[in-house]
């Protein structure tokens, strides 16, 4: 397991990361999420060795992480790192090597990688002559070619279409279904919460928000509820805001979205509503992880 512990840094007078705490279990994939500049690249790069923290820990399976564990990480920065003017296999058996593969598993590697993201074609050409979502792809593939133990990506599905995406993680389930941690930083909010078993936000530096993405979910419904009744009912929903403890946010028709302000005011809008006819409908509104990020960054 990674485990960052109370992780702090700062850049002169800014502090880009405040005692940061998060874990990424082996075989789950952990979703990072935040605004721009919030700290999640930064904290990939101290868990990878690139940057020092000023103040706590990161460790792995239970030591401090060296040159020779980290080199078992696999690593995709936001900013492309690859060789523009090299073939795709050939840079990519490169760097499987420098983890320390010997040259037919890496070219195995690397074949199987290029097919499962439909660039097998293409081995031969140079990074540059690719479109920007397919050196998005060969990325990709520099991040996995040597089988690694950890896998922390930095926005890997940015500029991919649909079916790269699709193909993004069916690698990234097998890797987690193997026993791989992953951790990676998206802001396509309903990928994360399709993909993720754990979701980190960070907000200005700290951890806002953890768990898995229902429970937070479920936890941030609070006291809004969600109420339908017949649409044969007379008088409608005229009657809910005169309802104490009851503060009606929107009504459609035989629709009402209210918030409770009072514990017991859900029982009486209940007993209220079933009086006067069929209710369809009474249920705590769960909001969407775009709206919980929302919530808890603001």
């Amino acid at each position: 397991m990674l485990i960052v512990d109370g992780v702090s840094r700062r850049f002169g007078d800014r502090v880009a990361l405040d005692a940061v705490s998060l874990s990424v279990p082996e075989g789950r994939m952990v979703g990072f999420v935040g605004a721009n500049g919030a700290g999640k690249t930064t904290t990939m790069r101290i868990v990878l060795g690139v940057l020092a923290q000023d103040s706590g820990t990161v460790t792995w399976r239970g030591r401090v992480p060296d040159l020779a564990v980290r080199r078992r990480f696999g690593y995709m920065p936001e900013e492309r790192g690859l060789y523009p003017k090299a073939q795709l296999a050939e840079q990519l058996v490169y760097l499987a090597r420098l983890h320390g593969l010997d040259r037919a598993a890496a070219q195995r590697r690397t074949a199987d990688l290029l097919e499962r993201l439909g660039l097998a074609a293409r081995a031969k050409e140079h990074l540059e002559s690719l479109s920007l979502g397919n050196q998005q792809r060969v990325q990709i593939a520099a991040a996995l070619v040597h089988d690694p133990e950890l896998l922390v990506l930095d926005e890997p599905f940015s500029g991919l279409d649909p079916l790269a995406v699709d193909a993004m993680a069916q690698l990234l389930r097998e890797r987690a279904a193997a026993g791989v941690g992953v951790l990676f930083s998206s802001h396509q909010l309903d990928l994360v919460d399709r993909l993720c078993d754990e979701l980190v936000v960070l907000h200005a530096g700290r951890v806002v928000a953890a768990g898995e993405p229902q429970e937070l979910r479920r936890a941030g419904a609070g006291s809004r509820y969600r109420l339908e009744i017949g649409p044969e009912v007379p008088g409608g929903l005229a009657w809910l805001p005169a309802v104490p403890g009851v503060r009606v946010l929107h009504v459609d028709g035989p629709v009402a979205v209210l918030e409770l302000t009072e514990p017991r005011a859900g029982q009486e809008v209940l007993a209220r509503a079933l009086r006067n006819g069929e209710v369809r409908a009474f249920s705590p509104v769960v909001p969407t992880l775009s709206e919980l990020f929302s919530e808890v960054a603001r």
